[in-house]
């Protein structure tokens, strides 16, 4: 694996670092900015939702860039406004640093893994793919915890500081490592590709990944009230619970590079039944810590594993869209990270109770195997139409 796909996780680390740090500081930022509670939560609706808006549209911003360039510049911007948000006396201010971190991270992404891709043999896409999406699972199990532990010592700006530091290695080993060639795409380019990602096989898969992601977060976002107050577990649980999610989530990540590129469509198969089973199972013995305990970690595992599976699914069908399919891949990851915390939130606030996430993320599974089922189908039709068309995919997907 070239080091440059290393150095690509390093800045997804310190970006999802970013992404997710708010969690453990909003009080403190309501406090020294005189704003209420939910006005600080909104810091982090901002950026998710600067993430799925920037994703394509930052990719057609820099499409006919070299790749360094973009990612450096990306990386640069994203570094820059949190020195910004470390310095600004406003809220304001830094609601408008969160909007633009988030397009800055959007953009990077979306090059980062078209790079990563590109600089591998096609039986190492996978493997690449999950060094990239391995960033966001060490932030979950270091980068959050450490931000936390940054603010409670020396307040929440120490956590925007170091999120600019952890980006300056980075910045290095991708000016050194990427190569400054410009993508063969021209400008009519983008037309064709957009006319690719259209298809509809590609829009399921997508529509799976958001499904997917959208269960994930919706269990995830609501672990706390569900530890404390369901199965009982003292405070002092809710970090284990929250490493134990993300170290789940960086081995499923690890063996999923390792394994879908020998058997992709039994592997996302395999890992879409495992979940739905998973979050029911969790949602019938939430009241056992053990299982909750337990739980909590496989299901980090499936649900990234999972994940990653799904992003190079739609490399394989967009192969003729090299410049935005990384960031429709990363729109569809954040639409299920924005609606999905929002959906377990109607379920609390309707009055059924801190369990009904996990019942929500059911039914989300329920519809992802639903939309996969249909791709499947499609593929089908696909291959007894045109069955010239397919042995290579066939080949591939064991």
């Amino acid at each position: 694996m070239p080091f440059a796909v290393y150095a690509l996780g390093l800045a997804v680390f310190a970006q999802g670092t970013s992404e997710f740090m708010l969690s453990g500081l909003v009080t403190d930022i309501a406090a020294d900015l005189h704003v209420s509670i939910p006005a600080a939560g909104l810091l982090t609706s901002a950026f998710a939702i600067g993430m799925v808006v920037g994703a394509p549209l930052m990719a057609l911003f820099s499409r006919n860039w070299p790749r360094r360039r973009a990612l450096l510049f990306f990386l640069c911007v994203f570094s820059a406004v949190h020195v910004l948000g470390a310095l600004t006396p406003g809220y304001g201010v830094l609601l408008a640093t969160r909007v633009a971190g988030a397009l800055a991270n959007a953009g990077f992404w979306a090059v980062a893994l078209v790079t990563a891709v590109s600089m591998v043999a096609p039986e190492a896409r996978a493997r690449a793919t999950s060094v990239v999406v391995g960033g966001v699972t060490i932030a979950c199990v270091a980068g959050v915890p450490a931000g936390a532990a940054l603010g409670e010592q020396w307040g929440w700006r120490s956590a925007f500081w170091a999120v600019a530091l952890v980006s300056v290695p980075a910045v290095v080993v991708i000016a050194r490592t990427i190569p400054g060639t410009r993508p063969k795409a021209a400008p009519a380019r983008a037309r064709v590709e957009l006319r690719a990602l259209a298809r509809p096989r590609l829009l399921l898969t997508l529509l799976t990944s958001a499904l997917v992601q959208g269960a994930t977060f919706c269990a995830f976002s609501y672990v706390e009230p569900l530890a404390t107050r369901v199965t009982g577990l003292d405070a002092g649980w809710v970090p284990v619970l929250l490493a134990l999610f993300g170290l789940g989530s960086f081995v499923g990540v690890t063996v999923a590079g390792r394994v879908v590129d020998a058997r992709p469509r039994a592997f996302t198969a395999a890992g879409l039944v495992a979940l739905t089973v998973g979050w029911t199972g969790l949602a019938l013995s939430a009241e056992n810590p053990f299982a909750t305990v337990a739980l909590v970690a496989v299901q980090g595992m499936l649900a990234f594993g999972t994940g990653t599976a799904l992003i190079s699914w739609v490399f394989r069908l967009a192969a003729d869209a090299p410049t935005l399919s990384g960031s429709f891949a990363t729109s569809a990851f954040n639409v299920g990270g924005a609606l999905g915390p929002w959906f377990g939130g109607l379920a609390i606030g309707a009055g059924f109770g801190f369990r009904s996430p996990l019942w929500v993320s059911v039914l989300l599974m329920v519809l992802a195997l639903g939309t996969a089922w249909a791709s499947l189908g499609m593929r089908r039709a696909a291959g007894r139409r045109s069955p010239d068309r397919v042995p290579a995919v066939r080949e591939q997907s064991g």
